[in-house]
């Protein structure tokens, strides 16, 4: 079984993930008036359809297409040495460090403690009509699952094939679908685990909780 303590204990000791800010395409780089240091912020708006800090442009055939922050965070690193160069397509230009949320630090663990089952193909997920009663009235964590059990309907091209989960019996302790959504092949569905863990877990996430300090 995974130590949880363990684990929270070495994200806290680096508590942020470094993202590397690369080229789209091939052209002339630009960079903004971003400086190494700098908070930047990522897409905002209720459809984030607000762009995040400009960190560069990069010109191809006179069509400039502006690099933004994917992330919130602070720019670590900048690869000054191109400005103005003509570079090709996924270059690094910069390095920015985010640092996580309560959210995302929960997520992280969640995902590494659970067993995670995962979507076959990219298609539209349903809880079979029974257990999709019971998530809605009690909760996903009032489910017990075990191995080969019958438990979704896939949805894609107008046809519906039931899918059953494979992997260890226990509880379904998250849900990682949203009713009428597309999911990427091999994106999880579903997180398991035996009902003997989710003290822990549930002790581990309400430290965070109470714990983690956002940095940004």
């Amino acid at each position: 079984m995974l130590d949880i303590t363990k684990l929270l204990e070495e994200i806290k000791q680096h508590p942020y993930k470094d993202l590397s800010i690369r080229t789209p395409h091939t052209g002339i780089i630009e960079f903004s008036n971003i400086q190494e240091g700098d908070n930047v912020i990522d897409a905002t708006g209720e459809f984030r359809e607000i762009p995040g800090t400009k960190i560069a442009v990069i010109t191809r055939e006179n069509n400039p297409r502006f690099i933004h922050a994917c992330q919130k965070g602070m720019i670590q690193k900048l690869h000054r040495e191109y400005d103005s160069r003509f570079v090709e397509s996924g270059v690094e230009i910069g390095v920015l460090r985010h640092f996580l949320t309560k959210e995302e630090v929960i997520n992280t663990i969640l995902q590494k403690t659970l067993h995670l089952f995962y979507a076959p193909e990219r298609a539209k997920y349903y809880f079979i009509p029974d257990i999709n009663t019971k998530v809605k009235v009690y909760g996903c964590r009032s489910v017990t699952v075990t191995n080969g059990m019958e438990l979704f309907i896939v949805s894609r091209m107008k046809r519906e094939v039931p899918l059953s989960y494979t992997g260890p019996n226990g509880i379904i302790y998250q849900v990682y679908f949203d009713h009428n959504q597309n999911i990427d092949v091999n994106q999880p569905l579903i997180g398991v685990c035996s009902p003997d863990q989710v003290e822990t877990i549930e002790d581990v996430i309400s430290r965070v909780n109470h714990e983690w300090k956002e940095q940004n």
